[in-house]
């Protein structure tokens, strides 16, 4: 049986870098621009700008007005989206292989050509400004940001990648062309493809449509520094909302996939201990998981958990003793059934084109390299319970914990004693 070559890399003169894999079964192709920036490289006085900029790069450019943009897409039945997070930006598209120069006409128009329109960034100004608010009104949302900020305060990795309502409305158009002229560099960007998809076809395509694009800047924004601490909103709520997190680990750091694989034992799914012990034999909260969010430079490992009224202690100290206990009992049983999740959700995240194309660009952005399923899955399966227990130690024998909490949450533990429970 034949299988298709794997992905294939070219940096052009500029330094923008292109990456595809071809899957010759597929009709269709996905094809985005992921870019080295995000929350995190903003100043304090532009927070939110690198969000706002993706909003507006679909509002209109030199020679194509929002609608444009909108119908040319629509018209071949494609989709056309973006997302800001701590770290990048990313624009891509879905079409069928046929209208690949198409989509890559449109990211390199808005990319390169965004025309900042007064009007346009008024309405569009007031659409985030909406957004922010959804998210304040969204507790087991706005959590996670509090979280943040209690984890990495004042610095950029602890702001919202949103920004506030009065830091969006006093961004300016020069301050957006300003930022994307600066940090959209051709060094700093991957033009990554998958699917139905033509190595050189894209390449020729990004050398002839890409050619605006300055080049040589090196990322620039304050390393991360975790700190820890409490936030406490007590709202009148329905329920509790409770994120408890500890320092966590890099991309790069070599626990990585030991943290992964320890964030599933203690609450990765239905089987997982946290859920089966705050939901199922104590009927603590509806919804409980761990998580696990790495950065270049860092990252944090926590707990989140909504509860009723009155039953903050008992949740926490549920919380506590399963972060605490795991080093000590965790079996084999139980890291091969949590390596068996984390590779089935890999292997069948990649059944998606567009799944494999943001994997693509992701891993040329944090790594400089494709990094082989065959690699991440061989990672996986290095993980034992011995490694786990390391893990586990390493990450409760850190810095203080960090503990956002949303509700009614006068039951909540004096942080003291929580923390007293770490270290």
């Amino acid at each position: 049986m034949s299988t298709a070559p794997g992905p294939r890399i070219t940096t052009l003169a500029n330094g923008l870098r292109v990456i595809t894999e071809d899957m010759p079964a597929f009709e269709t192709a996905s094809v985005g621009m992921w870019v080295d920036a995000g929350a995190r490289s903003e100043t304090s006085s532009l927070n939110g700008i690198s969000h706002l900029l993706e909003h507006m790069a679909f509002k209109g450019t030199e020679r194509r007005s929002a609608r444009d943009i909108a119908e040319e897409i629509e018209a071949v039945g494609g989709h056309l989206n973006a997302y800001t997070s701590r770290e990048q930006t990313a624009y891509f598209a879905r079409v069928l292989k046929d209208d690949l120069a198409l989509a890559v006409d449109l990211l390199a128009d808005i990319l390169q050509h965004a025309a900042f329109d007064s009007d346009e960034l008024e309405r569009e100004r007031a659409v985030v400004i909406q957004e922010i608010g959804q998210a304040h009104d969204t507790p087991d949302d706005i959590i996670f940001d509090h979280f943040q900020a209690t984890a990495y305060p004042a610095q950029p990795l602890g702001r919202p990648v949103l920004g506030t309502a009065d830091g969006v409305a006093a961004l300016t158009r020069e301050a957006l062309a300003g930022y994307m002229s600066h940090h959209y560099q051709a060094d700093r960007m991957v033009l990554s493809g998958s699917g139905r998809i033509d190595h050189e076809a894209l390449v020729a395509l990004a050398e002839d449509m890409f050619v605006a694009l300055g080049s040589n800047t090196a990322p620039d924004f304050d390393g991360a520094s975790y700190i820890g601490g409490d936030f406490r909103d007590d709202r009148d709520l329905e329920q509790a909302h409770v994120v408890l997190g500890l320092d966590g680990v890099a991309y790069d750091d070599d626990d990585y996939y030991v943290v992964q694989v320890l964030s599933t034992v203690l609450g990765g799914g239905m089987s997982s201990r946290l859920f089966q012990e705050v939901r199922e034999k104590r009927g603590l909260a509806y919804a409980v998981y761990s998580f696990s969010a790495s950065y270049v430079d860092g990252g944090l490992f926590g707990v989140y958990a909504g509860t009723g009224p009155g039953s903050c202690a008992e949740l926490m100290t549920v919380v506590c003793d399963e972060l605490d206990k795991v080093a000590d009992s965790v079996t084999e049983g139980e890291v091969a059934r949590a390596r068996a999740q984390l590779k089935s959700g890999l292997l069948m995240s990649l059944e998606s084109s567009s799944a494999r194309c943001e994997q693509l660009a992701r891993q040329l952005l944090i790594f400089g390299r494709h990094i082989p399923t065959a690699e991440i899955v061989e990672r996986i399966d290095g993980v034992d319970a011995a490694r786990i227990t390391g893990v586990q130690q390493r990450l409760l024998g850190g810095a203080k914990p960090s503990l956002a909490a949303i509700g009614p949450v006068a039951s909540l533990p004096d942080f003291a004693a929580i923390a007293g429970r770490f270290g």
